[in-house]
């Protein structure tokens, strides 16, 4: 007698979250089963990937990164070329350009280079603040009205801001926002249920969690995201049932082994490859834990990771 083993299949289910119009839109969510567990039931929504780009453009990228882009003249060819990438579902626009500790652009010319960037892309638009609370509040409460009706994910808001944003970027001007949190599901939790209570849905609403590079405490990366997936599916935890979204590349491309240049240790080989791993293995990780989504830099990174999702998931039960 053969085994067969016993499908897990929850009767709760994460929410569903939709960004981008059309054809193009993306869906997050709607699983009730384990993550990537296609053997014992239907992903609704399999795990998506974005790709990450810079408002300052390839300054400071590696340099496979920069070779990507090099005949981009300006951001938005680098937003179409981008967009171009196999395995990239949408776009995730960084406001580096903004940071109040760096080079500092007004609102005003950030809405004008994110207008830029939206009419170019031609895939759903998410955009990430330059990490600055009090910043992101005044550029997402203007992108959000410029942006109406693309139905764009703003990353993120925090326990400083999110009474602004949430009544800005979702009860206003009915866009989408991503709650922040540093790798605790009570914080998670927390920010989730105040959002709810100024108004802002669950089917607005994706959780970033926080991240760790694979190898610099990413277990507790994983624990909060298990963690999440079970009180949510497990025990119907309403207040949990959200997509999370990982903006992986962010930290993947800041660690020691991703910036060292080869002429300072060269047997640990390609910097370039170094890189490309860390991202790559922190994505898959974090896609085995419970993320929704992930967000990468490299394009090899996200074809990569867009062609392990597929034979993850494709064929279902």
């Amino acid at each position: 007698m053969s085994f067969v083993p016993e499908k897990q299949v929850f009767k709760s289910s994460i929410d569903v979250l939709e960004i981008g119009t059309g054809e193009t839109s993306v869906k997050l969510g709607g699983q009730s089963v384990w993550p990537l567990y296609a053997f014992d039931g239907p992903l609704v929504n399999p795990p998506r990937v974005g790709i990450q780009i810079s408002d300052l453009g390839c300054a400071g990228a590696i340099a496979g990164i920069q070779d990507y882009y090099a005949d981009c003249a300006d951001i938005a060819a680098q937003t179409i070329r981008a967009a171009e990438v196999p395995g990239a579902e949408f776009v995730c626009l960084i406001l580096e350009g903004a940071d109040p500790n760096g080079a500092d652009r007004s609102v005003a010319e950030t809405v004008e280079l994110v207008k830029t960037v939206a009419a170019a892309c031609p895939l759903p638009l998410t955009i990430a603040g330059c990490g600055s609370a009090e910043k992101d509040a005044e550029l997402f409460e203007a992108l959000a009205e410029e942006l109406e009706g693309r139905n764009v994910l703003f990353l993120s808001a925090t326990e400083d801001n999110y009474k602004a944003l949430g009544a800005a970027v979702v009860l206003a001007w009915g866009q989408k926002l991503a709650a922040e949190s540093a790798v605790d599901i009570n914080l998670a939790k927390q920010l989730n249920l105040l959002l709810g209570q100024i108004g802002v849905p669950n089917s607005a609403l994706a959780m970033n969690v926080g991240c760790a590079v694979a190898g610099y405490g990413f277990e507790y990366v994983a624990s909060t995201m298990e963690r999440v997936k079970i009180t949510a599916l497990g025990q119907n935890d309403a207040a949990l049932q959200i997509p999370i979204i990982t903006p992986v590349g962010t930290d993947a491309w800041t660690v020691k082994e991703s910036m060292a240049e080869e002429a300072d240790f060269p047997e640990w080989g390609s910097r370039e490859e170094r890189g490309i791993s860390f991202e790559v293995a922190t994505a898959a990780a974090c896609l085995a834990a419970g993320a929704d989504a992930v967000l990468l830099r490299h394009p090899e990174s996200v074809s990569t990771i867009a062609t392990l999702i597929g034979l993850l998931t494709e064929g279902g039960e």
